[in-house]
């Protein structure tokens, strides 16, 4: 296992290409790519919706002023060069002229302004892109294709904010027209343009054939090759291996683990393994509800997780055990802090329940206190094996006499029980590169929203105030070394894995590359070779 895990990891992973043993011939780029989608958002507007499966699509419907690269930099994208204040403060924004959105309006500082205003504008209810603003007090068009954007305060993750499709410019005329329908029109500046969007079933993109492409971005210019793409929300994993087998999908991500071996199998298929930097699937538990709320019973289920057992029997060969709050291949992560996860030890877990008075009933081996039981309510997504890691987590609480119960929600339904306090435990995973994804998860102004642990610490603040104004990586990166420090001495999440999604690919797609996130297809460059070569 350790020789197939040093395979798949051995470069990162942040940037995977593809390419068949069949080139492409000329004249395939009337072809069609059909991607397969795992999961159907709620909503799929990027300056509102938090969802990470909108990014796999509309990252071809939009540029973005900048781009992240596989070392960490940023490349100009709609943004041909930028300057910053000395009190990082005020940035400078020199925009690329000739651009046009799929509508015809003009690429320009006014449309950059009117889309960071939505985002910011609290009528628009976003839930992650306003977020990632940060600390945005308002833009400044100081000529048609210079924008000066103002912050309140320095907030170092911004340029990799203005990178990802969450913050990218949209077309202000298409804006004021479908106001809060505009996610079934979205208008960007990016190889695809949106056709049609059928929530839960499909989406439909086609080449934008006035695309100019955009130097050191993509391999070439130009419009892209595929003239048209078929986002199929294939939610059930049964249907999309079927898909891909029988040539009904292309691509298909989040293969199961135990399929994987099924599709290395294959000779007309690809096993693509990409390792996600970021939150990896981590359970949160809540500091304020009974019985999670106690730091000895949060340390006990800690130490009462076979997390290893889990990943082995769930994931296979394919993804590490987590040993912390970010993944390791994020650039923050701290390896010191993964001590305090490496231990599973059952027997010291039942020591420290008991010293918390809840100690077993002998005619039920399930621990009571005061006649209450030990209970732990999990809200369980069906998303990403979570259910399949709860019920082996089950067996092991329960031969700890902890009584885990499972509660499979949507994600809707997550979120409500969540308002209303009412979970201990609560799964997620978020792709970032930035460890200022840290502050959406474990800075008090987010409990109730997205701080799930609900934990809050004016010290775990400061640090993470800090860590969003300091400009040099190294004090950054041991900033965010602390928190993770103090996430694990609280024991706030309960690591599982490190998300690898593997993807299931036609040998006859050539050219496939994803983005710095590791989750987002770069399909301008991809090519079909014709059937049956």
């Amino acid at each position: 296992m350790r020789e197939r895990l040093a395979s798949l990891f051995a470069s990162l992973l942040v940037l995977v290409v593809l390419s068949a043993c069949t080139p492409a011939p000329p004249g395939a780029s009337g072809s069609k790519l059909v991607y397969g989608l795992t999961l159907a958002p709620s909503g799929i507007d990027p300056h509102v919706d938090v969802s990470s499966e909108l990014g796999i699509p509309l990252t071809s419907v939009y540029d973005t002023l900048v781009f992240r690269d596989p070392q960490g930099g940023f490349l100009p994208m709609l943004a041909q060069s930028w300057d910053i204040s000395e009190d990082g403060t005020i940035y400078t924004f020199h925009l690329r002229e000739g651009i046009r959105f799929h509508d015809g309006t003009p690429f320009d500082a006014a449309a950059v302004k009117a889309t960071l205003d939505r985002i910011a504008d609290p009528e628009t209810k976003s839930r992650k892109a306003v977020l990632l603003l940060g600390p945005y007090r308002e833009s400044r068009a100081l000529d048609e294709h210079t924008i000066q954007v103002v912050l309140s305060e320095p907030f170092a993750p911004f340029l990799d904010s203005l990178s990802q499709v969450y913050l990218a410019p949209a077309s202000p005329a298409a804006l004021e027209q479908w106001g809060s329908e505009y996610q079934f029109h979205q208008v960007g500046t990016g190889p695809y343009m949106m056709k049609e969007y059928v929530p839960k079933d499909h989406l439909t993109l086609v080449r934008n054939p006035d695309y100019v492409g955009l130097p050191g971005i993509y391999g070439r210019e130009g419009p892209a090759e595929v003239s048209e793409i078929e986002f199929r929300f294939l939610v059930e994993p049964a249907v999309r291996l079927l898909a891909l087998e029988a040539g009904d999908a292309d691509v298909v991500g989040e293969i199961p683990p135990q399929d994987a071996p099924r599709v290395e199998a294959d000779a007309d298929l690809n096993l693509v393994p990409v390792a996600i930097p970021g939150l990896p699937l981590v359970g949160f538990l809540n500091t304020r509800r009974v019985p999670t709320d106690e730091p000895a019973v949060r340390q006990a289920l800690l130490l009462g997780s076979d997390r290893r057992s889990l990943v082995e029997n769930v994931f296979g060969p394919y993804s590490p055990v987590a040993e912390g709050v970010l993944s390791h291949n994020h650039g923050d992560f701290a390896p010191e802090s993964a001590e305090a996860y490496a231990r599973y030890d059952p027997t010291e877990a039942a020591r420290l329940l008991d010293e918390a008075g809840w100690v077993r009933d002998p005619s039920s081996e399930m621990r009571y206190r005061d006649g209450q039981p030990l209970r732990v309510e999990a809200y369980v997504m069906g998303w990403g094996l979570v259910p399949e890691v709860s019920q082996l987590l089950q067996a092991q609480w329960r031969d700890l006499g902890v009584d885990l119960v499972i509660n499979e929600v949507t994600f809707t339904a997550a979120l409500a029980a969540v308002g209303e306090n009412e979970h201990n435990l609560i799964f997620w995973s978020e792709p970032g590169t930035d460890g200022d994804l840290l502050r959406s998860f474990f800075h008090s102004e987010n409990v109730g929203l997205r701080n799930w642990s609900n934990f809050a610490s004016p010290e775990m603040d400061a640090l993470l105030e800090r860590a969003g104004r300091e400009s040099d990586p190294e004090a950054r990166r041991e900033l965010y070394g602390r928190v993770q420090a103090m996430i694990a001495e609280e024991a706030l999440v309960l690591p599982v894995r490190d998300y690898v999604n593997l993807n299931g690919v036609r040998d006859r797609v050539n050219g496939l590359t994803f983005d710095s996130r590791g989750w987002f297809p770069l399909l301008h460059d991809v090519t079909i070779a014709p059937a049956g070569r």
